[in-house]
């Protein structure tokens, strides 16, 4: 169960409404984090306050491409210090693959210290036998693997039969968990329809299609989402895409410090007054 609050500012005079919150290190209640372009200074920020709540940072698209060598390292060994995993951003695995340079990317993802590896096909397109063969040759290399299913591509929408043999292939082939896409925006893709808003029936095709929910990562980059997936799935559902600024939110609302699931708990707890 969720420890944080045993020191933190009001410790033995608040406790936290939601019991069921996991802590650090976890398999369910995933947050991971999207970074567009923090400074170092940012990061550390980030990381001093709200470490305990971020499990992945994940630098965006293809942004890492565009850091010096010095400042990536310093970048994700920060990370690292404070028990944060990193990796890039799926489009530049995708960029790799479509140039041919996959054991060249793995190669310098290992020297720059990146711990996981997105094997995604949210842009291009991968055969099953090369899908299965990457994320292979990641975890041969001494990644982690994280596999995306969905497109870019807001015409191109996810079909729930589908993309539930795809996660089960992608776990059996060793992928430790498969994103369900939702870019950086949350609006006409993954679960979403143009104005953010979840499509519960597919919603509610994936996740009983794989049971256990620990498996997958759904993309919420909206707050509005957050607290969707949470009354809908729980406090320990896995979550990406979340903004930096939203990570101490998300954490409110997981453990019920916000009125949204605060009510929830509050249905099921004794009075104490």
């Amino acid at each position: 169960m969720n420890t944080a609050i045993s020191n933190g500012a009001w410790h033995s005079v608040v406790a936290l409404p939601e019991t069921r919150r996991l802590a650090k290190p976890r398999t369910s209640g995933i947050t991971m984090v999207i970074d567009k372009g923090l400074g170092l200074s940012e990061t550390r920020d980030l990381l001093e306050m709200a470490a305990d709540h971020i499990d992945f940072l994940k630098i965006a698209f293809g942004s890492s491409a565009l850091y010096s060598s010095h400042l990536m390292r310093e970048k994700i060994a920060l990370a690292k210090a404070y028990n944060v995993e990193v990796y890039p951003g799926g489009t530049l695995f995708e960029i790799a693959v479509f140039q041919n340079r996959v054991k060249e990317f793995f190669e310098r993802a290992q020297e720059l210290g990146f711990t996981y590896i997105e094997v995604s096909e949210g842009t291009i397109d991968l055969p099953r036998k090369d899908r299965k063969e990457f994320i292979k040759q990641a975890l041969g290399e001494g990644f982690g693997v994280l596999a995306e299913i969905g497109k870019k591509d807001t015409s191109i929408k996810i079909e729930a039969k589908r993309a539930v043999e795809q996660i089960f292939e992608d776990l059996d082939n060793g992928a430790e968990k498969v994103i369900i896409e939702g870019r950086d925006s949350g609006k006409g893709v993954g679960i979403y329809n143009a104005e953010g808003n979840v499509n519960d029936q597919l919603l509610q095709a994936l996740v009983q299609g794989v049971e256990d929910h620990s498996k997958i990562i759904i993309e919420a980059p909206q707050t509005s989402q957050h607290n969707y997936l949470l009354i809908n799935l729980g406090p320990n559902v896995n979550l990406g895409n979340v903004q930096p600024h939203d990570v101490l939110t998300l954490e409110s609302t997981r453990v019920g410090l916000r009125g949204d699931t605060l009510k929830q708990c509050l249905k099921n707890a004794p009075r104490s007054y």
